[in-house]
């Protein structure tokens, strides 16, 4: 009877996931191009052509780690930041929290990455703000030495989700910490560094995990935004992908590409979890 249940579940799961990925998997060793017929079973052939005959697959990689060991760090500074100032007891605090979280629901999505096009673009509304103060503009989206960073600026502005998880690790922090170092007579940065952080490393490790995943999986902005452009610059792993299997319909290519990706976060995620030992501080472990 359970499983009656939760059948409308399962068959989703078959349909929609398992089988796809299993399609895709078989796909990665053909070279399916939907506009020529049947594929054929071709191999590592795909896998060989992506690590050593395509220089954009490397321009792919190397835009996708620069984005994401850029704003991963920039962004969880922010958001244990802004936390640390909204855990202090204040007048519509849940307001102020509230608004700081919104850009996370909406930071995705294609409306923001049009107005954010807008904002950079030659005659957006930065290079007006700059007018106004007598420096000179210029073509963020174009420079290739500028670009990216618009789009990293944008994953920083979407601190919202780990600086909810933030606030949740700080409430644990029993106060009594504080205030025995505060007879001892520490500051503010001795408070932080031996109290604040240590026992924020579980909820660190956590917002690190996920957020490189996110960071490897970014797509949205760097279509609407820039589209991969100037030089490659933006040329995000997953915009690649996509532009290989829907644009040159080169779908076994992509397939390989995508398994490829899985296999990366796979081991980014596995190291981190073996390094964790090292930094991270599980009170039940004590």
């Amino acid at each position: 009877m359970g499983y009656l249940f939760i059948s409308p579940w399962l068959i989703g799961f078959f349909v929609w996931t398992l089988i796809p990925i299993g399609a895709s998997l078989v796909l990665s060793f053909t070279d399916y191009n939907i506009l020529a017929g049947a594929p054929n079973w071709v191999g590592f052939q795909n896998f060989q052509k992506m690590f050593l005959g395509d220089p954009r697959y490397w321009r792919a990689v190397k835009a996708t780690f620069y984005f994401t060991f850029a704003s991963v760090p920039l962004k969880l500074a922010f958001a244990l930041a802004v936390a640390m100032v909204l855990n202090r007891a204040r007048a519509f605090v849940g307001v102020y929290r509230a608004m700081y979280y919104a850009p996370s629901i909406v930071g995705g999505s294609i409306a923001v990455a049009v107005m954010w096009r807008e904002i950079f673009g030659s005659n957006g509304l930065f290079n007006a703000l700059l007018a106004l103060v007598g420096l000179p503009g210029r073509a963020w989206l174009g420079d290739p030495a500028t670009a990216i960073w618009t789009l990293i600026l944008l994953a920083v502005w979407q601190f919202g989700s780990p600086m909810l998880i933030f606030l949740a690790g700080l409430k644990h922090i029993p106060p009594e910490f504080y205030e025995a170092a505060s007879i001892d007579g520490a500051g503010f940065w001795a408070k932080f560094l031996r109290i604040t952080l240590p026992l924020l490393t579980p909820v660190i490790f956590f917002n690190l995990v996920m957020q490189l995943i996110y960071g490897f999986m970014t797509f949205t902005q760097a279509y609407v935004i820039t589209g991969g452009k100037p030089l490659d610059t933006t040329l995000f792993y997953n915009l690649y992908v996509f532009n290989r299997a829907f644009h040159v319909f080169e779908l076994g290519y992509g397939a390989a590409m995508s398994w490829v990706l899985l296999a990366v976060i796979a081991v980014v995620t596995g190291l981190m979890f073996r390094f964790s030992r090292y930094w991270v501080f599980y009170e039940a472990a004590e």
